[in-house]
């Protein structure tokens, strides 16, 4: 039965114990770890968010009552022990911060019982994430979870100090807002009071905080909910937070000086990881012709070669009829894995599939000097070797080849090569590769909606010295924008602000908006752009990205408290959920019945 804490004080947390108060009383709260009963003595590991404790039972010093309790001791058990702090005598645990002592008990309180958990609460859980999610508040005690949400509380706390420090306001901006086309798909929220209409959950604060640059608020930053109802993975939920920011009378330059020394900063006092300043910068153009990605894992090379120009007159028709379609041929070199099994490469060919390739040629280098390969019968010896020299092949070299649309040909061998570095271990979690890319295309030309759409939003400033194609080659166009890449991971994006009105006025009709249409859905920025706006840019973070690369987590899950999993549900609360007729019809909604989708985990 559970007893009242009445009159009970907790004088420390399990590890703030230490060998400066051998000697002392202290009153310690927790759960029991592990019970370990020797009969004339009973111990037990006390766990809090801060770490273990041994506490001893000893009878003469606890009393029969209070030894018969720590007999009944199960995990789980949430009790509160006052006793005095010995150091141990035999069996110091170097693992433990408190390894070096114990708590003799004095007194002790059952303060609530458990039932034996699902799971076992422990580092690095076996256990099946479906059912850990299920049981998350089980789940939110295991020491690694709880270290992650420490971090991400320091984190918030250290990004907190640093903007005020360089004269940024915290400012909410609105949860409920309205609906915008362009980009992700908006959670919608039903108004009551306006029946047939709706809020729209926002997935930046984007648009407020380019308001509040024309409102003289200078700077501006804010740890801001978002969401977006797209597919999920490993790095994105549907609600996240973000760390974001807007400043004004600024340019590309002075935003990336102050997010180099917030990151130095952060890093340094989160972690203990240097960030040596200035980061290296990269155009879009660039990343992509080395990496195949717009946010490229420096931390190895095997970076993309084109060799179209050495094909282009050979005689395998996969290669030449890539470039006559206007595509290019480049390849990866893995080096040293020339005696892959061909199985192991089929394996790689359709894993290259799936990301849009139709194969993917290869070439063996072999110890002698001669070559074994999907496609060596189509071209001469000198071909051959030219094609192996423009690749830097020495003997022992796999090499690995794509030809496509240039766009195809980025996504399968960027994607390759980062398959090919987790196969062959060379992603060190303890590297810290930061990069820049910048110069990103304005716009991206949309298959689907057969126009073009802007790479980041309609808000972007071009380059001034392209601004002259917009009209007869919107596709070249650059625009003022900024990523923060680490690892292979987006850590965070922005851009200048295009903040005259003829050039926002033309962007918004390139991307297919009508006058009236631009000013239905925009109406309150553009109107403010009329009363005197400043140069403005901004930048933001996925908080959760950054805590999860900083913690050397896998899956974005493990810095969230309560995640959501691949179909956006949530396991413990089984959220989304029907609601009942009346709430429904208090908001004139009529609910069209769908199959349920099966629920997955990623």
């Amino acid at each position: 039965m559970a007893e009242s804490m009445k009159g009970l004080h907790r004088s420390h947390r399990c590890t703030e114990v230490s060998s400066s108060n051998i000697g002392q009383k202290v009153t310690v709260m927790g759960w029991v770890q592990k019970r370990r009963n020797l009969g004339s003595l009973i111990f037990i590991d006390l766990r809090d968010r801060s770490g273990l404790l041994q506490i001893v039972f000893d009878e003469p010093k606890v009393g029969s009552q209070g030894f018969a309790k720590a007999e009944a001791l199960r995990s789980e058990f949430v009790v509160a022990v006052t006793g005095t702090v010995e150091k141990r005598t035999a069996a110091v645990n170097e693992n433990l911060k408190t390894g070096d002592i114990e708590v003799i008990a004095e007194d002790i309180r059952i303060l609530s019982e458990s039932e034996t958990p699902p799971f076992p609460i422990e580092e690095n859980s076996q256990t099946k994430e479906d059912m850990r999610l299920r049981y998350r508040f089980l789940d939110l005690r295991r020491p690694d979870i709880q270290r992650n949400l420490m971090m991400k509380s320091k984190v918030s706390m250290l990004l907190r100090n640093f903007m005020e420090q360089e004269g940024f306001l915290e400012i909410e901006t609105p949860i409920l807002t309205k609906s915008t086309p362009e980009g992700a798909r908006d959670y919608l929220v039903p108004s009551r009071v306006h029946p047939g209409s709706f809020y729209a959950l926002p997935q930046s604060p984007q648009l407020f905080k380019q308001l509040l640059m024309c409102s003289g608020y200078d700077r501006y930053f804010q740890i801001a909910r978002c969401f977006r109802d797209e597919d999920l993975r490993a790095d994105r939920q549907p609600e996240f937070t973000q760390a974001d920011m807007e400043l004004s009378f600024v340019d590309v330059d002075d935003v990336i000086d102050v997010n180099e020394r917030l990151l130095k900063y952060v890093f340094q006092e989160a972690i203990g990881v240097e960030v040596k300043l200035p980061i290296p910068r990269m155009t879009w153009q660039e990343a992509m012709d080395r990496y195949g990605s717009d946010k490229p894992d420096t931390r190895f090379g095997m970076e993309l070669v084109n060799v179209s120009d050495v094909v282009k007159e050979c005689g395998f028709g996969v290669f030449t009829g890539a470039l006559g379609q206007g595509g290019s041929v480049r390849g990866i070199n893995a080096k040293g894995q020339g005696t892959m099994p061909r199985k192991k490469i089929d394996k790689f060919v359709e894993f290259a599939k799936g990301y849009g390739a139709k194969g993917l040629a290869y070439l063996a280098v072999n110890e002698d000097g001669t070559y074994k390969s999907s496609f060596a019968k189509f071209m001469t010896e000198e071909e051959l070797k030219a094609l192996v020299e423009r690749m830097q092949g020495q003997p022992g070299d796999l090499l690995l080849f794509a030809a496509d649309k240039d766009k195809v040909v980025w996504d399968v061998l960027g994607a390759l090569r980062l398959e090919l570095a987790r196969e062959l271990g060379l992603l060190d979690k303890n590297q810290y590769n930061f990069l820049w890319v910048t110069e990103f295309p304005l716009l991206e030309w949309s298959e689907e909606e057969n126009r073009f759409m802007a790479m980041h939003h309609p808000f972007t400033m071009p380059m001034e010295e392209d601004w002259d194609k917009i009209d007869s080659d919107p596709g070249a166009v650059r625009a003022k924008a900024y990523d923060i890449v680490l690892n292979g991971t987006e850590l965070g994006g922005g851009s200048v602000r295009i903040h005259q009105d003829d050039i926002q006025e033309k962007m918004l009709e390139v991307l297919g908006f009508t006058k009236e249409r631009a000013y239905e859905q925009f109406g309150f920025l553009l109107n403010a752009f009329k009363y005197g706006v400043p140069p403005h840019a901004g930048l933001a973070y996925g908080l959760d990205r950054m805590v999860m690369l900083m913690m050397q987590c896998d899956s974005i899950r493990d810095v969230i408290a309560f995640p959501k999993v691949k179909d956006a549900s949530c396991l413990m609360t089984e959220a989304p959920g029907a609601v009942d007729e009346k709430q429904l019809e208090e908001l004139a909604l009529l609910v069209q019945q769908a199959e349920e989708p099966d629920m997955k985990m990623e």
